[in-house]
């Protein structure tokens, strides 16, 4: 062990604890509004929660990238969903904030933490592609779950990142219960609007 290297993991840690007081658009059950970091813990929990579902695949990768996926939203916070388009430079933002957050690391560590945000940012292996889904279906159950504002888009969420929940048959299914609940939703808080159909999702 070397006493420099603790130092630094030290330091890395204390300045992710930033996430914890990132907030999303998403608010939770109680009308609180939802922090990254619990973005990010209940998207390791639905991992875990469906490991059996995801047989075959490296289960430690998927929950190491869960736990960085969003790690570089603790310098400059998070865009919510519905603006994404109007940010372009999204990625490359995040990149140059979890290499300045990780910058205490040795090299080794540091080296490996951006390989996989990498990876999960490129889709670039069966575990990312499968985190890419469930952390687009963990905002839609929160979106769908939460105590949110009056004007809350709930119809955002048919659309909301279809590309990678319908790349396979799990995420596909999960999907429909999920987008089941949003039409409820988008009916309770429009009780003068009908649902969108079934199959417009």
């Amino acid at each position: 062990m070397h006493i420099d290297h603790i130092k630094g993991q030290l330091v890395f840690l204390q300045e992710a604890e930033r996430l914890k007081s990132v907030l999303r658009s998403a608010h939770t059950s109680t009308g609180r509004p939802e922090s990254t970091a619990e973005h990010t813990w209940r998207l390791c929990l639905m991992a875990m929660t469906f490991e059996q579902e995801l047989a075959g695949l490296d289960m430690l990768k998927i929950l190491k990238m869960c736990v960085i996926h969003d790690l570089g939203e603790a310098i400059h916070g998070d865009i919510p969903a519905v603006e994404k388009s109007l940010h372009p430079d999204k990625s490359d933002q995040e990149k140059a904030d979890l290499l300045h957050l990780t910058r205490s690391l040795d090299a080794p560590r540091r080296a490996a933490i951006m390989a996989l945000w990498q990876e999960y940012e490129d889709a670039a292996s069966p575990e990312a592609k499968a985190v890419k889904a469930l952390d687009k279906l963990e905002t839609i159950l929160q979106h769908n779950q939460g105590l949110n504002p009056p004007d809350f888009d709930y119809g955002f969420n048919l659309s909301y990142g279809q590309k990678h929940t319908s790349a396979d048959p799990l995420f596909a299914l999960m999907r429909s219960v999920l987008d089941e609940r949003t039409r409820q939703r988008v009916a309770e808080n429009a009780p003068d609007q009908p649902a969108p159909p079934s199959n417009g999702r």
